[in-house]
């Protein structure tokens, strides 16, 4: 079980969200492929942080990596996402992400949101190490009732999260967000991928 990524966004319903304070492991990947991975890693947690509904839980796959999403929305319009693989379980993942966007709103002003740069929230560094197990999360937080009571949306692609008629392999090739060698890495590894579907 891998903890790839965490990052806290925010998510304004109309318009590009932004990162205000994220982190990574990358220690799976080789060396050469890390800055792609992570140039990746961001654009997926923006696209389905964009794209998720305010006040909505989802976890969303593409290829071996999940992204769970909460999008709080409220008046901070806050979104937080984990990426995993697939063996991480759902329900530590969303108690995680619930704590996260506690502590960050109780220790990040509002008013900094529009100032990414001046943000420090290092605590986001040790929830990523200290998550890889996810019996931490169960053991340390009480699963919050709110996440029984709430729907989880499962969506098995990221092709359904996207707008009708919008593919994430046109989106990466016009995204400004990734670099050539970042989209050449998406395309490698989901030709690697693809050879091992089973039908």
């Amino acid at each position: 079980m891998k903890v790839y990524s965490i990052s806290v966004i925010l998510a304004p319903p109309s318009g590009a969200s932004t990162v205000l304070s994220t982190a990574s492991d990358l220690s799976s990947f080789s060396f050469y492929q890390r800055g792609s991975a992570g140039e990746f890693m961001t654009f997926l947690s923006k696209t389905v942080a964009e794209r998720t509904p305010q006040g909505q839980r989802q976890t969303v796959q593409e290829q071996s990596h999940v992204a769970h999403v909460y999008n709080r929305g409220g008046a901070e319009q806050l979104a937080a996402v984990i990426i995993t693989d697939e063996e991480y379980p759902v329900r530590p993942a969303f108690s995680l992400l619930t704590k996260i966007l506690d502590d960050f709103t109780a220790k990040v002003p509002q008013s900094s949101f529009n100032d990414p740069s001046s943000i420090s929230f290092p605590e986001i560094n040790t929830y990523i190490q200290k998550y890889q197990d996810p019996r931490q999360a169960d053991t340390i937080m009480r699963v919050q009732q709110e996440l029984d009571e709430t729907k989880i949306v499962l969506h098995k692609t990221i092709e359904s999260v996207l707008q009708r008629g919008e593919k994430l392999d046109n989106l990466v090739e016009r995204s400004n967000a990734l670099s050539m060698q970042s989209k050449m890495f998406y395309k490698t590894a989901k030709k690697q991928n693809s050879c091992c579907v089973v039908m």
